[in-house]
């Protein structure tokens, strides 16, 4: 009976957090999964909710680059402690130690390290795979993340997933070498993995895997930095012929396209990735590389065209190019509305043309990222600013600069608004202050110097 009751209150509690979960109130959902986990710490569904909700929880409101640093400094013997009892054999205490870590930042990398080494060492891989997958889904842009999980998924043997993280960290990282050979390791091991499940018991099965020394060969190919002449050739008639006999595989399209636009192919690179999408309509990254090669295209074209002395058509495709980049952002906002990247570049489109409100929506919406999150801030500023909201502009730039550690090209931007929104003020005392705090890392700043000598004589007069 008492079981019986734990496993009820267990489900009562993960149904209450879900529901919490899809309603946005994640601080509750955090709790009632939490609680439900202490009752069936074996519920790999909970788990997997309880990330997300930790996720989307530290997402909204995400801390300050300061708070982070100061998160990170006071975790390191919560860390410590956490592989301590992992190499102790103490896997369920470590687990215990881990989820604190991960209630506190389910996306940095070190919590999550510490989480995949406490439940490997209580012998539940099924549930550091959770905890790995709820962090790649949300951060698939992050390279050192990216690097651990293939890393993970290296040693749990999962080639094929560790094939594609190296597939996206040698795009974030083109031309890295230590990334592509990394890549080809992955790409090796998952080839000779099918090959083994495929071909065992099979007569001539050990000659079917002997073959993939020519497929490392191809690897070998497939991983230069630049891909050109036969060797390009080669491989795109490979990757053809794999598109041929597995049409939903969306690695060879991406792959076959990747090697068009090396070659500046750029019509071939659409054309493969426009197939693509008609077979998978629901994938950011070939959305995302479908419309990069399709302004590489139109840069191409233009290009060209210049280079034949044809101004006016040269001109009248810029335009053309300028209106495809808004209304593609604007179609994929429509089609992943939780990608706050799309969102910030789509805020930049409409402050560019002047549509500030619509500018301001997304941008606000946009600095729940915290990658996005001061450029968006800064932006938003502007768009205040652009509308004559000159107190909201300027409650926005403080926030900024009070979270940018370095006087680095962003803060010297932001200073310098709240420098011109001083002057505008006439308190030139305070214009000044702001000019001279950029001046001290960068005498050619914009027209600093010409207002600081003006500004130097208002004051002292």
């Amino acid at each position: 009976m008492a079981i019986n009751a734990n496993a009820q209150k267990a489900q009562n509690l993960m149904n209450h957090g879900r529901i919490a979960l899809e309603s946005g109130r994640y601080d509750t959902a955090v709790e009632m999964l939490t609680r439900s986990l202490e009752c069936a710490p074996d519920a790999l569904e909970t788990r997997r909710l309880l990330r997300t909700a930790q996720i989307a929880k530290f997402r909204k409101n995400p801390p300050s680059s300061f708070s982070l640093k100061m998160q990170a400094a006071s975790s390191f013997f919560a860390r410590q402690k956490v592989l301590k009892l992992a190499k102790e054999g103490k896997g369920e205490e470590a687990m215990a130690e881990a989820e604190k870590l991960m209630a506190q930042n389910p996306l940095s990398p070190d919590n999550i390290d510490c989480a995949i080494k406490a439940a490997e060492a209580a012998g539940k891989p099924e549930v550091a795979v959770i905890s790995v997958e709820a962090a790649y889904s949300c951060n698939q842009g992050d390279t050192e993340l990216l690097e651990r999980i293939a890393a993970f998924y290296m040693i749990a043997k999962r080639f094929d997933k560790a094939r594609d993280a190296y597939i996206k960290l040698s795009q974030l990282k083109p031309g890295d070498q230590d990334v592509l050979q990394k890549l080809k390791n992955a790409e090796a091991q998952s080839t000779m993995n099918a090959g083994w499940t495929d071909n065992a018991g099979k007569k001539g099965g050990f000659q079917a895997l002997i073959a993939n020394k020519e497929q490392a060969k191809k690897l070998d190919q497939a991983n230069k930095a630049v891909i050109t002449g036969d060797d390009a050739e080669t491989l795109i008639a490979e990757k053809k012929a794999q598109i041929e006999k597995e049409p939903a595989n969306m690695n060879y399209y991406r792959a076959l396209a990747r090697i068009y636009a090396q070659n500046k192919r750029y019509a071939e690179a659409v054309q493969t990735l426009e197939t693509a999408t008609s077979i998978n309509s629901a994938d950011p990254e070939l959305d995302r590389m479908l419309s990069t090669y399709r302004v590489n295209y139109y840069d191409a074209t233009i290009e060209d065209l210049k280079k034949q002395g044809r101004e006016e058509e040269a001109m009248e495709l810029e335009g053309e190019k300028t209106q495809f980049v808004f209304d593609d952002l604007a179609l994929r906002v429509e089609r992943y509305p939780n990608d706050l990247r799309l969102r910030y570049e789509l805020g930049l489109q409409y402050y560019t043309f002047e549509y500030y409100d619509d500018a301001i929506v997304h941008l606000q919406l946009a600095q729940k990222s915290p990658k996005e999150r001061l450029s968006a801030l800064y932006y938003l500023a502007m768009c205040f600013m652009k509308k004559g909201q000159n107190d909201m502009a300027i409650m926005q730039l403080e926030t900024c600069r009070d979270q940018l550690p370095t006087m680095d090209d962003l803060k010297k931007q932001v200073v310098y608004q709240l420098g011109l929104a001083a002057e505008e003020k006439q308190d030139y005392e305070k214009a000044y202050a702001y000019y001279k705090d950029i001046y001290s890392t960068d005498v050619t700043f914009e027209d600093l110097n010409e207002r600081m000598v003006r500004l130097s004589k208002l004051v002292q007069g």
